[in-house]
């Protein structure tokens, strides 16, 4: 079997890649894989129990697990729950016995955070193949979250420093991503990309659905309840665009239409969006049922990002009955069919798609059995099973 150290980016927040990296977890677990994930710690708040000894490692038949903690004041924060330890390097020694004791035939990071950095630089120190997925347009990030900066600019040089950050953020990352042996990526546009800037092998790498636990039947509102109900569900940051559904808003006010938002999530952004949206219900972090009743409890997922590389939330929602709304760029645009099972749009194309569907119950019955069935092909197995495959073929090692 292919024995996998796997170093994820995030793990216990609330993120893509987090749920991507649980679910890669219970897979291994499923099928008996002998497993190490070396994850950080969640960080906690003050009053909160820690785990004990969290740089021990910690084994449950073939599955090992190894939690790091991240420090104060040497960590910063990325996002509400999600910080970067400049100095995590620190985890080298109890991160390198683990790898000894486990002794992987692949070592997998899923970007340049500071788990990523430790785990590339075991997989050089011990000799281990890399591997890379690629889960973060961290360049698009990079050019939203420097906008305050740019304020002090001329606003004719906003865009072309915008530009210039984007780029060279691409430019490092991708010569990070060089190091690795074989590469995995959600998109093709991604995959072409990355197979061109690394002269390495990329394999696709999208993401699974538990259509069981997300699904229409979850949907509690009664049937002569003719609210209609726009929704989100994702992190409240600026790379989300999530301040355009005040526009949104407006623009549909204007057109005498008056839906109510529900907002599922958290983020430095949510102050502004509680202060500046009207009917709007803000329900924090939800998970499991509750998560799965709110998709079903809505009549159309609205998802304004531009930098999104694949969008799981936009998958959670088609299981659950829900059409989507997405823009023409980045990665969920490959999920959502034009038309039949949702809309995808450029900003100015939102407000029309809404109102489409709110004067048309006839199309929105339509769209709602067509975003069901097209989840139901969508296995978590077959995700992972074709990652195993990536390995076999890069590295040529046996499966079994």
């Amino acid at each position: 079997m292919v024995r996998v150290a796997y170093f994820p980016d995030s793990f216990h927040e609330v993120n893509g890649v987090a749920h991507t990296s649980r679910h890669f977890e219970q897979y291994a677990r499923r099928h008996g894989l002998p497993f190490l994930c070396v994850r950080a710690e969640l960080r906690r708040e003050a009053g909160e129990e820690r785990i004990q000894n969290p740089d021990r490692m910690r084994r449950e038949g073939e599955l090992w697990s190894l939690e790091l903690g991240r420090g104060w004041p040497t960590s910063f924060r990325l996002d509400k729950d999600l910080n970067f330890d400049a100095f995590f390097m620190r985890h080298m020694r109890a991160a390198s016995r683990a790898v000894r004791a486990f002794r992987p035939d692949v070592i997998h990071i899923t970007g340049p955070s500071d788990v990523g950095i430790l785990g590339a630089w075991l997989a050089w120190r011990h000799k281990i193949p890399l591997a890379a997925g690629w889960h973060t347009n961290l360049h698009e990030y990079a050019g939203r979250r420097v906008d305050w900066l740019l304020r002090m600019l001329h606003e004719a040089k906003r865009p072309i420093a915008r530009s210039a950050v984007e780029d060279a953020t691409l430019t490092a990352t991708q010569r990070f991503y060089r190091m690795a042996r074989v590469t995995f990526a959600p998109n093709q546009e991604l995959v072409k990309m990355l197979e061109e800037a690394t002269g390495k092998p990329c394999h696709l790498m999208q993401r699974g659905m538990d259509t069981e636990l997300f699904s229409p039947l979850r949907r509690t509102r009664a049937a002569a309840d003719r609210e209609f109900v726009l929704g989100y569900v994702g992190r409240l940051s600026v790379e989300k665009n999530i301040l355009y559904l005040q526009q949104l808003q407006n623009e549909l006010a204007m057109r005498g239409l008056r839906p109510r938002f529900l907002i599922v999530g958290q983020g430095m952004e949510e102050g502004w969006l509680r202060e500046n949206l009207r009917d709007t219900e803000f329900a924090g972090v939800l998970r499991g049922e509750q998560l799965a009743k709110a998709y079903a409890n809505m009549d159309l997922f609205v998802f304004p990002s531009h930098t999104d590389t694949f969008g799981n939330v936009v998958l959670e929602a088609l299981a659950s009955g829900v059409p989507a709304l997405v823009t023409a760029d980045g990665g969920p645009k490959f999920l959502v069919e034009d038309g039949v099972t949702g809309f995808v749009r450029n900003d100015a194309g939102f407000a029309g798609a809404v109102e489409e569907l709110m004067r048309s119950p006839a199309r929105h019955a339509e769209m709602r059995a067509a975003a069901r069935e097209s989840s139901l092909s969508r296995s978590w197995d077959g995700v992972f099973a074709g990652v195993y495959a990536g390995y076999e073929d890069a590295f040529k090692v046996s499966p079994s």
